[in-house]
């Protein structure tokens, strides 16, 4: 019965409006925010990267249940924005919490699917009582090259899973994926910005591995989506997962809860994992929560979850974090140009 012990999502306060960064390069931005279903995207502030947003969304999970941070044996981050390519994020993520020095930790990177590929780690190191307790996050500040596509939706922000079998809140029944060398979207070494193949990131990408994955799981399950209460996909925009869950059967109502791209913008690894964090802050006991997460490269990871009655119960806080919504709510807008200092695509001379 491994699964959910408690999760933390930490988003930062500024935002850009997708008109503001379309005014600036000459776009239309009624086509832009209506081509994508995005309307504002989240922006690090000047002090925050991959490894502080990792730590408090960390921080925030440990919030919800009394945990011992020295129980926690694995930490893993998937990113593809850490910011060191030597040194690994997760290190610093145990100190900050006070899991080290007695576990193991190491950073992931595959797009957009790293932190899926973490809780799945997490599972096995549990199941095989290597560990009692394993940390999964996904924690980016994506990179989006001035003026391209990925600019308008490339936001921060991330997502941790404390991942257990001592009275799970929600355990996770089966987990499967769905993996093909497919360069969609790529970043070389020493590159500051990556590269995509623009439409041939939706399909074969997006759509193809996602609906593997979905299908496979139904096989393996025997499920559909009707057993399903919510639904979660990868958002790289609102329209994408939306299709999807249209394609594979799930209705408007299902997804709804997670959808928060609109908002939010693309978090890359925290994406999906910011979306059933959502979920879980309206889930009540029996829900049935499907998830499937997407990395561009690319492959996708597939989970059946249900729901207990720890959700309710008497040492799980659900309010002692702030849930999703409470992390949407009062953003501060910046301008194009304190979105690329804070960004880093202006420094100030010294």
């Amino acid at each position: 019965m491994v699964g959910i012990i408690t999760y933390g999502v930490y988003i930062p306060r500024f935002r850009i409006r997708v008109e503001e960064i379309a005014r600036v390069w000459g776009a239309n931005a009624d086509d832009i925010s209506g081509g994508l279903g995005v309307y504002s995207k989240s922006v690090p502030d000047l002090d925050e990267d991959t490894a502080t947003i990792a730590v408090e969304a960390a921080r925030n999970a440990l919030k919800r249940r009394d945990i011992d941070p020295r129980e926690i044996g694995a930490v893993y981050v998937g990113s593809e924005s850490h910011p060191y390519a030597v040194k690994p994020t997760a290190c610093t993520v145990g100190e900050a919490i006070g899991a080290t020095p007695e576990m193991t930790a190491a950073d992931y990177e595959f797009a957009c699917k790293a932190g899926t590929a973490g809780i799945q780690t997490c599972m096995g190191l549990v199941a095989s009582n290597m560990v009692k307790y394993g940390l999964a996050i996904g924690s980016d500040v994506a990179q989006g090259a001035p003026s391209d596509a990925l600019e308008y939706t490339a936001a921060a922000g991330g997502a941790a899973y404390l991942i257990g079998n001592r009275d799970p809140i929600a355990v996770i029944h089966r987990t499967c994926s769905f993996t093909t060398d497919t360069p969609d979207f790529w970043r070389r070494e020493g590159q500051d910005y990556p590269r995509h193949g623009g439409r041939f990131t939706g399909d074969p990408g997006y759509f193809r591995h996602i609906e593997g994955a979905v299908r496979l799981i139904f096989e393996q399950t025997g499920k559909n989506p009707k057993d399903y209460t919510y639904a979660v996909f990868h958002q790289p925009n609102a329209k994408f997962p939306q299709r999807i869950a249209k394609i594979l059967g799930f209705s408007p109502e299902q997804i709804k809860p997670g959808l928060v791209v609109p908002r939010l913008g693309n978090t890359y690894s925290g994406s999906s994992m910011i979306g059933l964090a959502a979920t879980l802050d309206c889930a009540r006991p029996g829900d049935r929560i499907f998830v499937a997460s997407f990395g561009s490269g690319a492959g996708s990871d597939a989970f059946d979850i249900e729901v207990t009655d720890a959700i309710e119960s008497g040492d799980f806080h659900r309010d002692a974090a702030p849930s999703v919504e409470k992390l949407l709510e009062n953003p501060i807008y910046v301008t194009y140009a304190q979105y690329a200092r804070h960004k880093g695509k202006i420094v100030m001379q010294k």
